[in-house]
């Protein structure tokens, strides 16, 4: 079941990109042409650092949520994981990435969903080992794979 490998990260250096002001999906805008911001990883995507981890995805039991194997998942332990929330469950021992469905509660489960058909969702009991481990806030994919 292990799909996501936990990864630490360092939070505490300055990462700064250039930032478009906009980029279209549409025809291309000539006044776009310029770069007006900085995007720092660090201070931008990442709230809270000392519970801020990386995960590396392997499989592809959320291909259809866009997560794929390969892609690195930014995972915030602080967060409290809400129903449909893109989560890392401690499982028996393992990680796995899922969607959380706690629609189930009040039959003595819940589930993690995977967003591939091939997949079954995994009944977490009150008797499993389980635990959420951290809310995925962030995907960070690879869209020009090298081999």
């Amino acid at each position: 079941m292990k799909n996501i490998t936990i990864l630490n990260g360092e939070f505490s250096k300055e990462l700064e990109l250039l930032l478009a002001p906009s980029i279209k999906a549409g025809f291309p805008s000539p006044a776009d042409d310029y770069l007006q911001d900085r995007l720092d990883f660090n201070r931008d995507l990442i709230r809270h650092p000392e519970t801020t981890f990386y995960g590396r995805v392997s499989g592809d039991s959320m291909m259809d949520a866009g997560i794929n194997d390969g892609d690195i998942a930014v995972i915030d332990k602080s967060i409290e994981a809400s129903d449909g929330d893109i989560v890392v469950g401690y499982v028996n021992n393992e990680f796995t990435i899922k969607f959380l469905d706690l629609s189930h509660r009040a039959e003595g489960y819940i589930e993690l969903r995977p967003a591939n058909k091939n997949y079954q969702p995994i009944r977490i009991y009150e008797s499993d080992d389980f635990e959420v481990w951290g809310v995925v806030v962030w995907t960070i994919k690879n869209w020009k794979r090298l081999t």
